[in-house]
């Protein structure tokens, strides 16, 4: 019997070992299951051993004869009870393996990774000399004022440096009328509109002709004055930028990648800026993530990856859209491809919808849809049944990896936005009304909300990105086309200032670069140069940049950089930005672009012409 219980333990062990071979080597649903079959077998064939045993012992009980009790003789029923102890111990143990890997194996269906970077900023800001817009728009509101009033004796008719006299009131004192009639002036700004001012000057240029109203607006802009050039600093503005990456693969043809983002400025988690004229500093859907906010862990993306449908190279992926860090900005980070679109035309956050097909292993082409603006959502309108009158503003585009290797990348976006609207919805602090002009307006948040639908925008780029020997070089095309409707808003239609006719402008933006990897394999040194035209425009509000998304300057942007690896995972960096804007507007679809040297230009907001910004950084990949 001895022999025979050990013969059978010795071939269920001999069976389980491939099993248990296989747990080890790879931890997969099949190999669980097939160890969980094994090890219920196990236990089986356990009790039948034990039933036996049971029934042997029962027979040899009567003939039993008593042994002399001696330290070296054991009986069969202690031989049974010390093998039957030994298989439950064995049992027991593979149980809890088991229950381990089955535990590891859900896990590893969750990967995290993530990095944490620290940064200090020093900013150097030259404003040029210039004629604030808000105080133009003021002095033309209060023009209008007066002029509707023919009681205050507002006569525009007159020259505009004329003094009060028997005609009436001379238009330099228009501004003053509403000081001296406070209460009047506090009720005509309730009812102001902007399709209100857009009649008050299409009938100022119809009674002055083009002359007269030319020599108007001079008159208006010799009232406000020119604002002095100044130069504004910040020798250490710190940041705390936190990232936690996730995905996990379900089946070999679908899986989920997220990642939660935290970006703040030390000492600050308000989560919205007072609006300074650059678009970074509205707090839309688009920037929530990447531009410093607060200390909030939001979600920057989120989606799933169907692959391989139907057995074909065909792919479905819907959510919120890798669209940020792609090719070749993330070069200067020493960081691998980040997103999908070219970062020189999309730089920005959406959520959205990509069709993909893979022809081959190194070309891919990507049909891109997303959306910018959703005009019945969060608008008030739902409660009274009515619409806001906008149409939402949809983003449709392709992407194509024409040829993407380890070390050669040429790739080519297109998109067109349909429907663009003056701004998205955002958070911001407006100290002044964008609509009068008005100023001292207290420091509350307010959700900035479209008004007007302005016309499309057609974006195109290619680029060209390869490694060679020590090097890695980069050169990028890219055109913007901005194609508006006969629309403008307090802020302005696409490509032109308020009350004007919009037409149709083409822009365009180079950009070039090269890095050079040291011989230790952990430093790398790297300068890149890009130029942007009058007329350019990108959706790039998300790049990182702290002062302006430095791909959307309408001019010269020159950076230099060095990385250092202080081990594998652990960087840090020194970074210098020059930024030459030579014409306003950078970052922004509405409004005229003015020249920002020379003569004094109207700004709507000011804005530098010249800025320095030094960066110094640690990042902790993990």
């Amino acid at each position: 019997m001895k022999r025979r219980i050990a013969t059978y333990v010795a071939l269920l062990c001999l069976a389980c070992a491939p099993g248990l071979w296989a747990q080890q080597a790879a931890s997969t649903p099949n190999d669980n299951a097939q160890l969980r079959q094994e090890v219920e077998q196990l236990k089986k064939t356990l009790a039948e051993l034990e039933q036996r045993l049971e029934a042997q012992e029962k027979k040899a009980e009567p003939t039993a004869q008593p042994a002399p009790a001696t330290a070296t003789t054991t009986t069969p029923a202690t031989e049974s009870t010390s093998t039957t102890a030994d298989l439950q111990a064995q049992v027991k143990e593979l149980d809890e393996r088991v229950q381990k890997t089955e535990m590891h194996t859900a896990l590893d269906r969750l990967n995290f990774s993530g990095d944490y970077r620290y940064e200090v900023h020093s900013i150097f800001e030259q404003i040029p000399a210039h004629y604030d817009g808000m105080q133009l728009q003021n002095a033309l509101v209060r023009t209008v004022f007066c002029f509707n009033n023919g009681a205050l004796g507002c006569n525009p008719m007159l020259p505009l440096n004329a003094p009060a006299g028997a005609q009436g009131m001379g238009a330099t004192t228009f501004i003053n009328s509403s000081g001296n009639n406070y209460a009047l002036y506090q009720q005509f700004l309730s009812n102001v509109t902007y399709s209100g001012l857009q009649t008050a000057v299409a009938g100022f240029k119809q009674m002055f002709g083009p002359v007269g109203f030319a020599a108007f607006q001079q008159g208006l802009l010799q009232q406000i004055g020119v604002t002095a050039a100044a130069k504004y600093q910040n020798q250490a503005l710190q940041t705390n930028r936190l990232r936690l990456n996730f995905n996990a693969k379900m089946t070999d043809n679908f899986s989920f990648s997220g990642r939660l983002s935290m970006y703040k400025v030390f000492g600050d988690s308000t989560g919205v800026q007072v609006f300074n004229g650059q678009p970074n500093t509205v707090n839309m859907d688009g920037t929530t993530a990447t531009v410093p906010n607060s200390d909030i862990l939001r979600v920057e993306r989120a989606y799933f990856d169907w692959t391989n449908i139907a057995g074909s190279p065909l792919y479905l992926s819907i959510g919120r859209r890798p669209s940020t860090e792609g090719p070749p900005l993330n070069l200067r980070q020493d960081e691998p491809r980040g997103g999908t679109p070219l970062a020189t035309l999309i730089d920005y956050q959406f959520d959205g919808i990509t069709v993909g097909y893979h022809f081959g292993e190194k070309t891919t082409v990507r049909a891109c849809y997303g959306v910018g603006y959703d005009s019945g959502f969060g608008n008030g309108t739902l409660a009274n049944g009515q619409s806001n009158g906008l149409s939402d503003t949809h983003f449709i585009g392709g992407n194509l990896d024409l040829w993407n290797t380890e070390k050669t990348l040429l790739q080519v976006t297109i998109a067109r936005a349909f429907d663009v609207t003056d701004g998205f919805d955002g958070l911001t602090v407006f100290t002044t009304n964008p609509l009068t002009g008005e100023t001292g307006l207290p420091p509350a948040v307010l959700r900035f909300t479209p008004t007007k639908n302005l016309g499309a925008i057609d974006l195109a780029g290619v680029v060209f990105q390869q490694h060679r020997g020590r090097f890695d070089l980069f050169g990028s095309v890219n055109w913007s086309g901005l194609r508006p409707i006969n629309v403008t808003g307090p802020f302005g239609g696409l490509g032109s200032d308020p009350f004007s006719t919009p037409v149709n402008h083409d822009g365009y933006m180079l950009y070039a670069g090269a890095r050079y990897d040291f011989p230790n394999d952990r430093t790398k040194a790297g300068f890149e140069f890009n130029h942007g035209s009058k007329y350019w425009f990108n959706f790039a509000q998300a790049q990182d940049d702290i002062i302006l998304p430095k791909t959307s300057v309408r001019g010269n942007v020159y950076e230099a950089y060095i990385t250092h690896r202080i081990n594998p995972h652990f960087i840090a960096k020194a970074d210098y930005i020059h930024y030459d804007a030579q014409w306003s507007g950078s970052g922004w679809d509405v409004g005229a672009p003015e020249k920002l040297s020379g003569t004094p230009q109207v700004l709507g907001f000011p804005t530098f012409n010249t800025a320095n910004k030094f960066a110094l950084s640690m990042i902790a990949r993990f």
